[in-house]
């Protein structure tokens, strides 16, 4: 029986034509029956991918064949299913661009890339280095949330401090505007979802003269992986496809709080006012938020 699988990856590599490995990829992509998101800029590559199993192998396989992509790290996850014709229920299309950034922090010109990866990035931490690092240097070490603060309002490791994000975007202006400056003398440890934005966050950070910074080396992603629910980590992960959030156990924390009742939840929402974008963590009995101005508790 086909399994239905997504895969999650990036390469931060120079690439001299993005427009040619933009149609490389579609084609590629197109040709399995794979639906997602692909961005392509000069920095690199960034993706994820849902389809069958032995097409996503094939995928990887040949997206490996180009020298410059050969070392990328795919994490795998099962997906909610296919459809009748073998396509990803977690995605509604196939979507590959060019981008100025293959994440959008909003500083491309900031941002310096090499054969290696990021040029000036903090330390990479496997899950089990985290855990010595926590386990010498204890509660002076920092946890930065570096992905949006609705994500994080579902899932976060213990004590992390959570920026009031809406987009990554807005981490520049926090940055730049010395909310965090108390920290740039402690070990700061940038996580996020599979390791991306934290290889771009943790040069902005090095290079705004935070002095001892890490990455979380494979994000949320490895650590679960790894340690499951029995570490550092508490809640759900927001993910961005139609699971909306994954669980690493059986026994996985519910931290979310609703944003209308205050039960606790993983659920997030979409708000369905046309003239609104937000997203909320809202629970089911308290169905999908019209608005933001409807979310808040009465009184």
């Amino acid at each position: 029986m086909p399994v239905a699988k997504i895969l999650l990856y990036y390469a931060f590599t120079p690439l001299a034509d993005p427009e040619a490995i933009r149609l490389w990829q579609r084609g590629l992509a197109e040709s399995l029956g794979l639906r997602g998101r692909i961005l392509i800029s000069k920095d690199g590559l960034n993706g994820t991918l849902g389809g069958e199993l032995g097409a996503l192998k094939r995928y990887v396989r040949r997206t490996r064949e180009y020298p410059p992509f050969a070392h990328v790290d795919f994490k795998w996850s099962m997906g909610t299913g296919l459809d009748d014709a073998g396509r990803s229920l977690d995605f509604p299309k196939l979507s590959v661009k060019v981008r100025d950034e293959i994440v959008s922090f909003g500083a491309p010109g900031e941002l310096r890339v090499d054969d290696a990866g990021v040029v000036g990035g903090g330390t990479k931490l496997s899950p089990d280095d985290l855990h010595e690092l926590v386990g010498e240097r204890g509660d002076d070490v920092v946890f930065f949330d570096g992905r949006n603060a609705l994500e994080a309002g579902i899932g976060r490791f213990r004590g992390a401090i959570v920026p009031p994000t809406e987009t990554t975007r807005d981490f520049i202006g926090l940055l730049d505007s010395g909310a965090y400056d108390h920290l740039k003398d402690r070990p700061v440890v940038t996580y996020c979802t599979g390791g991306i934005r934290c290889e771009v966050l943790s040069s902005l950070m090095a290079s705004r003269g935070f002095g001892e910074v890490y990455q979380l080396d494979g994000g949320i992603v490895r650590y679960g992986e790894r340690f499951g629910d029995d570490g550092l980590w508490e809640g759900s992960l927001y993910v961005f496809d139609g699971r909306g959030s994954i669980d690493f156990s059986d026994h996985a924390a519910v931290i979310g709080e609703c944003a209308r009742c205050g039960t606790a939840t993983n659920r997030t929402a979409n708000c369905t006012d046309a003239s609104c974008d937000a997203e909320f963590v809202l629970c089911a009995s308290c169905g999908v938020a019209p608005c933001a101005a409807h979310v808040l508790p009465a009184g």
